[in-house]
């Protein structure tokens, strides 16, 4: 049994002495079992999505098109599961989605799944709209890895400050989220007027930020209301264009990813401003309403660039079969997102660690049932169509 399975036969063995997990093991269960527990307005915000949902379907509908092939006496027993990405070392390869405001959904916030990923060696990727500081998340973070993501504030100190600060706190990697420079038209969090940054919740980090602060008449704690609007008008409403990059590699340096990729011509455009990684994403159908699924242009853009940068992915990953799906179609590593948040709201740091260990022994489990060794040894190959005939991939 390998590391990761072994959490199944931990759970059986506990079990003869009557005791069960803390909550349930299906991936399908983990949004109705957070739903009991959460307020509408904190539940919505993060297993909503935009205008009519058709996105968040559709990555999940694009997971089900695909269906895995075993291969049989393969000598699978023993397994490796570890990756390196961008520098980083893995156990396996998965890394958390950037996910903001934890707060809302339990008291320890980012501090939680910090400490939850560091001890299962899993990178974890920190939001700009954290509830925590980067300083706190790297020290509950401890040794393990950690990925900054930014929102590109409208403000060049203060984008200098914010990276100035995620370097010397230990951020290896930086991912720009470009898909979400304003918000969608979102009706679950507009019907009951829920946006929690215009409470002061998720604003940590510019709060914190000495060079947001200079900006201030009034420190955020004496002056909420003026910190808030400065917020807005530094974090929404500007689109940027590709030669703008430049700044970002000017003020980092170590490996930059940008994340929200959708169309084969724009991952041609980020291999050619010398990125060093794609996060082929919709924002888990967050931001555009009837886009594409991202595992449906996953195969393309791999086939385009994955020789010239770290192909990613995310939105709409649940299983571990989900993960060998996407890795077979080209990506080198998955985000997680809505289930740790999940996991986040049952039982903070123990409820991210039980949901990881969930998927991580889903997907060890399904790579060696399905005759694979390491995700290196995954392609097309492994896959076929639903409703394809014969025996191939495609």
């Amino acid at each position: 049994m390998t590391e990761f399975a072994a959490y199944q036969s931990e759970i059986y063995l506990q079990g003869l002495s009557g005791v069960v997990p803390p909550f349930t093991t299906d991936p399908a269960g983990l949004a109705a079992s957070a739903r009991e527990l959460l307020g509408p307005g904190p539940y919505w915000y993060v297993a909503g999505a935009a205008g009519s949902g058709a996105t968040d379907r559709a990555n999940r509908a694009a997971f089900d098109d695909w269906r895995i092939v075993p291969r049989m006496l393969t000598d699978a027993t023993t397994r490796h599961l570890g990756v390196t990405v961008l520098g980083t070392e893995m156990p396996a390869p998965v890394l958390l989605a950037p996910i903001g405001v934890q707060s809302i959904l339990h008291p320890d916030g980012e501090l939680a799944t910090a400490r939850a990923a560091a001890e299962l060696g899993v990178p974890f990727v920190l939001s700009t709209a954290a509830s925590h500081t980067i300083e706190e998340v790297a020290e509950a973070a401890g040794d393990g890895a950690r990925w900054f993501q930014l929102y590109w504030p409208d403000d060049p100190d203060v984008c200098v400050s914010l990276l100035s600060r995620a370097r010397a706190a230990g951020y290896g990697v930086l991912v720009v989220t470009l898909d979400a420079w304003t918000l969608a038209w979102r009706p679950h969090d507009l019907d009951r007027a829920y946006l929690p940054f215009l409470r002061g919740v998720g604003t940590a980090i510019p709060f914190s930020d000495p060079a947001f602060r200079a900006g201030l008449d009034r420190a955020p704690e004496d002056d909420l209301p003026v910190a808030i609007s400065r917020w807005v008008r530094l974090f929404t409403g500007t689109d940027r264009s590709w030669d703008r990059l430049d700044f970002l590699r000017e003020h980092w340096d170590g490996p930059i990813v940008l994340k929200g990729i959708q169309h084969v011509d724009d991952a041609r455009k980020a291999v050619d401003a010398g990125v060093s990684g794609i996060v082929v994403s919709n924002h888990g159908g967050r931001q555009v309403d009837g886009a594409v699924a991202s595992l449906d242009v996953l195969p393309d853009i791999a086939d385009a660039v994955g020789d010239h940068v770290e192909v990613l992915f995310d939105s709409g990953v649940r299983t571990g079969a989900d993960v060998v799906k996407a890795l077979a179609l080209g990506a080198k590593a998955v985000l997680i997102g809505r289930p740790f948040a999940y996991g986040l709201a049952h039982d903070g740091q123990v409820g991210v660690r039980h949901v990881l260990r969930g998927l991580l022994a889903d997907f060890d489990l399904t790579l060696g049932l399905s005759g694979h060794r390491s995700p290196a040894e995954l392609s097309r190959d492994a896959l076929r169509r639903a409703g394809a005939g014969g025996s191939g991939a495609w």
